[in-house]
């Protein structure tokens, strides 16, 4: 039975796998470019698709279109290596391919990692054509595009941003990971995704008097602007990205591990203005970027792939909580259930 390729508009399938040059390439960080995907196929028609994809590999920088070949036999061929804008994965279980449809075939998707054409193997020359023509990034849909965040300025006053600030200048914080899953549990790791440094805010007064202003100023506007009713709130943290530590988060996603699963909404409430740089861009929805006012919060779905652009200048001081509401906690106290559970049995 042969599988049908994904629909015009469909999005395509996340997955974790190895490539040439990574133990573990996260698929759902290839938004804000064009991705073409070449399923390799496993017979005569193997080298045809690897030359005509050779021909034209100046098409792929990485910025506006990037390839991505799986291989379903990658013992069969010999040599490669992951390059700016080309990536070898491997998929000898056939489990990606199986999402995606036929085994051997071309599909492009648009910069949110949507479907815009697919192409049987043999048709290399009607999509290097297709692919050579099509637009800048930010016009891939022909409209200008809005990410769907909210900002709200007014959540903080003047006085609580700077209290906030002076706490962590005090203790000058410290470098934390990024989460990943290990087995059957997630945990922070240190890599150079995210260079910023961090409080956690204990003072029970404190954080009483935040939750007050969340549940007062923010709260309402994010149940009428988003239609999300917050009920918990994720992590006290005052976080500083300095320019003299290159302080940036590229691109990710903040809900896609176990242990992250239950977050609906991030927020990045500002406590300062006086930096460069350091402001929230979307990819999969074009260039431009969002910055809120000294203690206004841009609110917006954890689901969606995010950054935190480079500090230039100064240092940007940020408070960054996550919402959820009862249907996250249950998936919280789930996924916490199974960790003590495993370390019970491990015990």
């Amino acid at each position: 039975m042969v599988r049908a390729m994904l629909a015009i508009g469909q999005a395509a399938p996340f997955f974790v796998a190895p490539t040439v040059s990574s133990p573990e390439f996260v698929f759902d960080t290839a938004g804000g470019r064009y991705v073409l995907m070449l399923f390799l196929p496993t017979d005569e028609r193997l080298q045809p698709a690897l030359q005509a994809l050779a021909t034209h590999q100046r098409l792929f920088d990485d910025v506006k279109a990037a390839a991505f070949v799986v291989m379903r036999e990658p013992d069969r061929i010999q040599g490669v290596r992951d390059l700016r804008g080309l990536r070898w994965i491997s998929d000898r279980t056939g489990a990606i391919t199986r999402h995606y449809g036929p085994d051997a075939h071309w599909l492009l998707l648009d910069p949110a990692l949507r479907t815009l054409a697919t192409w049987p193997i043999e048709s290399a020359d009607e999509v290097f054509a297709r692919v050579a023509a099509l637009p800048p990034v930010e016009a891939h849909a022909g409209v200008p595009l809005h990410a769907p965040v909210l900002i709200v300025p007014r959540v903080f006053e003047p006085e609580l941003c700077e209290a906030l600030i002076a706490r962590h200048q005090e203790s000058g914080g410290e470098a934390t990971g990024v989460m990943r899953d290990a087995g059957d549990r997630t945990v922070a790791v240190m890599d150079e995704l995210k260079r910023r440094r961090d409080i956690w805010i204990d003072d029970p007064d404190l954080r009483a008097g935040i939750q007050a202003r969340l549940e007062r100023r923010l709260y309402p506007m994010i149940a009428m602007g988003l239609g999300f009713t917050v009920t918990h709130i994720e992590r006290f943290l005052v976080s500083c990205y300095d320019a003299a530590d290159g302080g940036v988060f590229h691109a990710h996603r903040d809900n896609t591990t176990q242990g992250t699963a239950h977050r609906k909404f991030a927020c990045s409430l500002n406590l300062n203005d006086d930096f460069e740089g350091g402001d929230l861009r979307l990819p999969e929805f074009g260039p431009q970027t969002y910055r809120a006012p000294p203690g206004g919060a841009v609110v917006f779905s954890c689901g969606l792939m995010h950054e935190a652009t480079a500090v230039r200048r100064g240092r940007r001081y940020a408070f960054l909580p996550f919402f959820f509401d009862d249907a996250g906690a249950q998936v919280l106290a789930a996924y916490q259930a199974r960790v003590a559970a495993a370390e019970t049995v491990s015990a």
